[in-house]
């Protein structure tokens, strides 16, 4: 580590996900994609699927490998995690809708994630439940407006909707004899045959309206058909979920947290993402990957959830925090209208800053970091930036209790 540098630039890793946008991550990074490739995700961490590389003094080496050399850039949140930063920050670009998914406790993962190493599952095997031993809570805060699906409705919502529509004529006495976890039951273990009937009639009839407002299932429901096959072949389960569960609106600057055990799925929209290092994963449908549904019933909160959508808690007249329950991050957005200088104190924990639009340039250094450039602070930097107008960074942290 260079004494006559205190912010290292950071380069983040694209990953090329099928359901990705195509131009957001592009012209965020200033990355030309003239072959059209979906560049969904924008990885900020140690996560050894994505590495970032860090520059110290001209010289780049993988973030993780200048962590181990210098552990103390760690700060306060190596007394709960040790040498390891607990957290991966992203950048999503959803344009197809993503899997409807599920994550475990902390406890959950590493029983789980012991028993599949005792029954000799390889880690790599498609039916593999558990990665790793760690949980994954995520906070996102939208970048445009943003769509997904969070946790299940209230029961007496569920059937207005199961009334309010022909094809689940067969679905409201299950709903009113065994409640919502009957009801999400029943369909998940439902033959797929079963499933085609029922959803047929949806199918046919969606398959003809014209859709326009995302403010409904229905419009979710015939991109959901299109997407995992139309007329004449299997119907995704997951369809189901998308009137189950709350459909949930996300200005651009506002946020949501994802604790264990709540069903989500990503619909639409461009978000910064912050989540503990874990790639454990509970599918409910909406994908052709594996969905163990035991393992998904044992593992899902059946309570009806109120969405609760995080406007960020002002800590200045600039800067504002997502916080959470999670111990492992806290996101925190940095907005300069005009031209200013922002000078916090020295961070206790390490942080991933990015710059989302704008350009601030060191105070200590000169360096200079424009939009979609992202840098590493060591815990206990001093350090200031000089902030040109609507300059907007996110900052990843973990917080500490003073």
């Amino acid at each position: 580590m260079k004494n006559n540098e205190t912010l290292f630039p950071l380069r983040g890793v694209v990953q090329h996900y099928a359901w990705g946008g195509y131009e957001y991550i592009p012209e965020l990074i200033r990355q030309k994609n003239p072959d059209q490739e979906p560049f969904a995700e924008l990885w900020m961490g140690v996560h050894d699927r994505g590495p970032a590389v860090l520059t110290d003094g001209g010289e780049e080496i993988l973030l993780k490998d200048w962590l181990a050399a210098h552990p103390d850039a760690l700060g306060a949140s190596r007394a709960k995690f040790g040498d390891q930063l607990p957290f991966l920050f992203k950048v999503l670009d959803v344009r197809e809708m993503l899997s409807i998914q599920s994550h475990p406790t902390k406890e959950q993962a590493v029983q789980g994630f012991e028993a599949e190493n005792k029954a000799g599952i390889p880690l790599s095997a498609p039916h593999r439940n558990f990665k790793d031993d760690n949980h994954k809570p995520e906070v996102m805060v939208a970048l445009t407006d943003f769509w997904l699906l969070h946790g299940f409705k209230p029961e007496a919502e569920i059937l207005a909707t199961l009334e309010s529509e022909p094809a689940f004529a067969a679905l409201q006495p299950i709903l009113k004899d065994s409640g919502i976890y009957g009801l999400y039951k029943t369909i998940m273990e439902w033959p797929q045959q079963q499933i085609n009937e029922v959803l047929q009639p949806l199918q046919s009839r969606l398959s003809r309206a014209h859709l326009t407002d995302k403010e409904y299932p229905d419009f979710w429901a015939k991109r959901a058909f299109e997407q995992y096959g139309g007329e004449g072949s299997d119907y995704d389960r997951g369809i189901f979920s998308i009137y189950l569960f709350n459909l949930v609106h996300i200005s651009p600057g506002a946020g949501i947290f994802q604790g264990a055990g709540i069903p989500h799925a990503y619909l639409e929209g461009v978000n910064v993402e912050l989540m503990a290092n874990s790639d454990n994963v509970f599918r409910g449908g909406l994908t052709v990957k594996h969905v163990d549904v035991p393992m998904l019933l044992s593992h899902l909160k059946f309570d009806a959830v109120t969405p609760e959508v995080l406007e960020g808690e002002a800590l200045n007249s600039f800067e504002a925090a997502y916080k959470t329950p999670a111990a492992d991050f806290q996101l925190n957005r940095v907005y300069f209208p005009e031209r200013g200088k922002y000078k916090p104190e020295p961070p206790k924990t390490a942080e991933i800053v990015l710059v989302t639009e704008g350009t601030v340039v060191s105070g200590n250094d000169g360096q200079v970091f424009a939009q979609g450039e992202a840098f590493f602070i060591p815990a206990g930097t001093s350090y200031e930036l000089d902030v040109e107008e609507h300059t907007t960074l996110f900052k990843a942290l973990v917080p500490v209790s003073s």
